[in-house]
């Protein structure tokens, strides 16, 4: 399906030596940022508490993440699982304080937020706190629990193999589809894309948690889907038009895609920054990432990947195989695939 289709060739390999300049110096910000600032790692890396609480009614998570705030125990994460009831509270590990404190301080926050009391109640469990609010609780404790950082740092490992696997996957798949100067084109641009992307998350702070590793995984698949795109009508060009230079065929390659480009990350995005405008703060990191990740997906794309397989040489040679009749130097259409 084409929205509209250009006539003309667009000349991008002319200028592919900019783009590229371009894509080094951003690069090289990134990674010096990474380095320099670091990421700002969520509790799921770096340990902390996880506190559930269920309401009686819908709960006004703004409310509660300023009742949170207020006691000054670091950045908190709000979100509702399950229902609109439940809510799961995260905040970072405190030094000097025991799990038990940082769990009655939370949940006296919230209960003095629902206009209620603390009042110890005896179960069948033993005596535990619940708040009370004119005869009935607003709000209950349902579970709390201590991520230490060997967890953390075991969730670090798994999300680092996790992303070495799926590079080295893409690279592979590219290079048995394709040809290898296209594998390691495509991987260039998709390291490219992953690296601007941890860039801006360490030069702005923002929070890494492990919705953002997902975004970022997704921005893998979503690129190399892009250049493989990209690499398949450049196959195809090399075939249909043999007497094209290589910049040429990629030229053509690259603007007969341009439709197609245009609706499936235009269509994209529009999901995406929905989640980031009405998402809430649960959704807006990993909808940022996302973000990030397309727009500069569809640079990588067409003016580090397909750019980066030019110079490492692709010629038709490498991707049609030659038979007597391509070789026959009697017929001037010699080469030609329709």
């Amino acid at each position: 399906m084409e929205f509209f289709r250009i006539r003309r060739d667009i000349p991008f390999m002319r200028h592919a030596l900019v783009f590229n300049a371009i894509s080094f110096l951003t690069f090289a910000a990134a990674v010096f940022f990474l380095f320099t600032r670091g990421l700002h790692m969520s509790i799921e890396f770096t340990g902390g508490s996880l506190i559930e609480v269920q309401y009686a009614q819908s709960a006004d998570l703004s409310r509660v993440r300023a009742a949170v705030e207020t006691l000054g125990l670091g950045e908190v994460q709000v979100q509702n699982f399950g229902t609109s009831r439940d809510v799961l509270i995260r905040l970072p590990q405190r030094a000097g304080m025991k799990q038990t404190e940082v769990v009655a301080k939370v949940y006296g926050a919230l209960c003095q937020a629902e206009k209620g009391q603390i009042q110890a109640q005896v179960t069948d469990k033993g005596t535990v706190q619940a708040c009370q609010a004119g005869g009935v609780s607003p709000v209950t404790l349902q579970r709390s629990e201590f991520v230490g950082p060997q967890v953390g740092d075991e969730l670090a490992r798994d999300g680092a193999l996790a992303l070495g696997v799926t590079v080295l996957g893409i690279m592979i798949y590219l290079a048995f589809r394709f040809e290898w100067k296209f594998a390691v084109a495509g991987i260039v641009a998709n390291l490219h894309d992953v690296i601007i992307i941890l860039g801006f998350f360490a030069y702005f702070q923002w929070e890494f948690s492990l919705s953002v590793l997902a975004a970022v995984l997704a921005v893998l698949g979503y690129s190399v889907n892009e250049s493989v795109a990209i690499f398949d009508r450049i196959r195809a060009a090399f075939r249909k038009y043999r007497k094209l230079r290589t910049p040429e065929v990629i030229d053509h390659a690259i603007t007969s895609t341009m439709s197609r480009t245009i609706i499936t990350h235009g269509s994209t995005e529009m999901m995406v920054l929905a989640m980031l405008i009405f998402g809430g703060p649960t959704l807006h990191y990993f909808a940022l990432a996302l973000t990030i990740g397309i727009l500069f997906g569809i640079y990588s794309s067409v003016f580090v990947a397909a750019a980066i397989a030019m110079w490492l040489g692709v010629a038709r040679e490498d991707l049609v195989k030659s038979t007597k009749k391509d070789l026959d130097p009697n017929d001037p259409h010699s080469g030609a695939v329709v």
